[in-house]
């Protein structure tokens, strides 16, 4: 086969693949009004996938009575009592409220992942994993960037 045909039948079925729609959310901004709305550290988590360092957030010691909300849009996301010490340097949770995320695979050069984004807006949150606390044996590693408290 040659190179041209070849670069040919490749492009074609590209282009013959379904398109895969992104999912839509009730919160959608242009990238300029998301930078207007946050800070460099929470846009580059919700809007671009980041992940502070391990230990940077205050919210990982937060311990008051409240709910943790998105930073992005205000939806609550988890309530205090959901929120557990998981040694790992970001605030965790074995449950979100209901209705308040969405999870999706995020393929990785180590494996995949199950990454969490808000119902919302759409912003990053973090991943959840299996090695959690009971009652749900989830632990849902969250960037401290990505939400703000609201004590009760």
């Amino acid at each position: 086969m040659k190179r041209r045909h070849f670069m040919m039948m490749t492009t074609a079925a590209i282009f013959a693949a379904p398109m895969v729609r992104a999912e839509e959310f009730e919160v959608t901004l242009t990238e300029a009004e998301w930078r207007a709305r946050l800070s460099e550290e929470q846009f580059a988590v919700l809007r671009e996938e980041d992940t502070e360092p391990a230990g940077s957030s205050p919210l990982d010691g937060e311990k008051r009575k409240g709910v943790f909300q998105c930073a992005g849009c205000d939806l609550p996301l988890y309530a205090s009592e959901a929120k557990y010490d998981s040694g790992t340097g970001w605030p965790s949770f074995f449950e979100p409220l209901p209705n308040a995320v969405r999870t999706k695979e995020d393929p990785g050069l180590f494996g995949s992942r199950t990454e969490v984004h808000c119902r919302r807006c759409g912003g990053h949150l973090g991943h959840v994993f299996d090695d959690g606390p009971e009652p749900t044996g989830k632990r849902y590693c969250m960037n401290g960037d990505a939400m703000v408290f609201r004590a009760a």
